[in-house]
């Protein structure tokens, strides 16, 4: 072992017992690392900053753009309403929600796709008093196997298509994944559908999200002639919503005011006062096709910002009225909905006086809204996330990425190209912000792999890849193509809960495929072990962030994920390597 190697395994050594340690960041310890091995020269000092600009980069940051326009759009709603009433039992939503979500998986970042269907999972589980820990494991590890089918599912499938590139100078292309996944896909449905009895009943966590939902909110919306609403009753609207949201007051030729009852019959040019939660009215504004009363000119520009906050003392909005204080005109900001304790709203929120404590949802298009909010001692509520009142475009977003995967498909762009041009598009046709597109991009785990990449490579380029190839190959000496190829996937399966799929698939990737040429076997089985075992990570909340996404709704303990995780994982392992040997033989020839 020369210096150069022993310095590189010794760097990457002191990296992994970080990142179990837990104590730092993931992205903060890679970050250091690079630094480090720009010290020991062991990265090129030209080459240390590749990383970043490396296209995987471009394909992880761009899909998740495109994950959350389809999550804003509204339209897996749409496509799920239907289906919703249906799913009243548990062993009926477990098979529907994880079929779902390993399907949106497939085409989208898992990890995206799963958090487009939590509020669905939550809102039924609320719904039918039904536990929501017995939904939302079984839709993380469905979102995993999902990610598995196509190369922009999941990160180990994009980064082992890399290594591949590196090594043998072509990488995998969308669908090399599909065959394999697509069986091991169908066998986690299969398995889950029953599966899930596994699991302990759990209450979730609480969050700032329940301490701040004081009470329903109350929005304004005028009923357009173009709404399906026009000439139905209030109870056929409400019934839109399955009862969450319902109409408190009605408002014709500007000032008659009408209590409704379920028989009421809507008109065109109705003004609806409606109460509910800003999920739900949110969702029957875009159904209903409502017009929001307070939408100024930012609608329009498909360029407004939604911001809930609290009224604070000393606010110049305690005991007026948004009329009075002429709101939109003098601070460009609109009243979207009004939340207070103990008090139902029923009348107009232009005659509504605010009071200390009232949580509104208010929606600008200035730049200067942070400031508008302090003049008026609105502290925003920084731990929710509300989009009542923001345009979504419908199905545009599921449009684009159809093109953009029909492209990829065809070859006539590559994925980086097809992902990247499909996010433009999204915020060109002002789906979302740059603001919100920003915060929707991971940048830790971005950062992760940039600094990541160049280490992989110093093992690599330092010939410490070939050298611990060696080694493994004499530990699986006599074991047959089939039994290493078995030990590589456990491998890759067992490093992941603690190293991140991210690195495990960089270092583990190279060594796989070096083993593989040195006895003699095609490596493309071994890379695709690698990515399957890294992808499938059900064993702890900390390999994946689809397991840490549902770890508090879900009120898990560590030890819950291990329930449903071990069996899973060992039925992975027992039908993906006959799998791959099938669809990858493995005496096959080299790339």
């Amino acid at each position: 072992m020369t210096l150069d190697q022993a310095l590189a395994f010794g760097l990457i050594a002191v990296t992994i017992g970080l990142f179990v340690w837990g104590r730092l960041p993931y992205d903060l310890v890679a970050l250091s690392a690079l630094l480090v091995g720009i010290v020991l020269r062991i990265v090129p000092e030209k080459h240390a900053f590749e990383g970043f600009s490396d296209e995987i980069i471009v394909i992880i940051a761009a899909a998740l753009v495109v994950s959350a326009g389809i999550a804003r759009s509204g339209v897996i709603e749409a496509i799920m309403r239907p289906i919703l009433p249906k799913l009243r039992t548990t062993r009926v939503q477990v098979p529907a929600l994880a079929g779902c979500v390993l399907l949106l998986s497939m085409v989208t970042k898992n990890v995206g796709a799963l958090a487009i269907f939590m509020p669905i999972a939550l809102q039924l589980a609320r719904r039918h008093k039904t536990s929501p820990s017995a939904l939302l494991m079984p839709m993380a590890a469905a979102s995993l196997t999902g990610g598995v089918v196509t190369l922009v599912g999941t990160s180990p499938n994009i980064i082992i298509a890399k290594v591949r590139a590196d090594m043998f100078g072509h990488p995998f292309t969308m669908f090399d994944f599909t065959p394999v996944g697509l069986s091991i896909a169908a066998i986690t449905i299969a398995f889950l559908a029953v599966g899930w009895r596994l699991l302990p009943e759990r209450r979730a966590a609480s969050s700032m999200d329940a301490a701040f939902t004081i009470e329903s909110y109350t929005a304004e919306a005028v009923l357009g002639p173009q709404s399906p609403a026009v000439g139905r009753t209030v109870a056929d609207l409400e019934a839109m919503q399955e009862g969450d949201v319902s109409v408190a007051g009605i408002v014709r030729e500007r000032f008659r005011r009408y209590a409704p009852t379920p028989a009421s019959r809507l008109h065109a040019g109705d003004v609806l006062l409606l109460r509910g939660e800003p999920e739900g009215l949110e969702q029957l504004v875009a159904q209903a096709r409502l017009d929001l009363a307070s939408g100024g000119d930012a609608e329009a520009k498909g360029v407004a910002t939604v911001v809930e906050g609290v009224i604070t003392e000393n606010s110049p909005l305690i005991g007026r009225t948004p009329s009075q204080l002429a709101l939109q005109a003098r601070h460009g900001v609109g009243l979207v909905a009004l939340s207070r304790r103990g008090t139902a709203i029923l009348q107009r929120l232009s005659t509504v006086r605010f009071r200390l404590g009232d949580v509104v949802v208010l929606r600008s298009s200035s730049p200067t809204l942070p400031e508008k909010l302090g003049e008026l001692h609105v502290l925003p509520l920084a731990e929710r996330s509300i989009t009542l009142g923001i345009s979504h475009r419908g199905w545009t977003p599921l449009a684009v990425l159809a093109v953009a995967m029909t492209l990829v498909a065809f070859k006539v762009v590559g994925v980086a190209v097809a992902f990247f041009a499909a996010a433009v598009i999204l915020l060109l046709l002002r789906t979302m912000t740059m603001h919100e597109a920003y915060r929707t991009v991971e940048w830790h785990i971005l950062f992760l792999l940039g600094a990541l990449i160049p280490l992989s490579h110093a093992v690599r380029d330092t010939g410490g890849t070939d050298l611990l190839a060696r080694g493994l190959g004499h530990a699986v000496e006599g074991l047959g193509p089939t039994t290493t190829l078995a030990v590589v996937m456990v491998i890759a399966m067992a490093v992941t809960p603690f190293f991140h799929n991210a690195p495990t698939t960089l270092v583990m990737g190279p060594i796989a495929g070096s083993l593989a040429v040195k006895l003699g076997l095609n490596p493309d089985p071994f890379l695709m072990a690698v990515a399957l075992g890294a992808g499938c990570d059900f064993l702890t909340p900390v390999g994946h962030q689809c397991n840490t996404l549902v770890l508090g709704p879900g009120g898990y303990r560590f030890s819950d994920y291990a329930r449903l995780g071990l069996p899973l994982s060992i039925m992975v392992v027992a039908a993906g390597v006959p799998l791959i040997s099938f669809f990858w033989p493995l005496h096959g020839h080299a790339p």
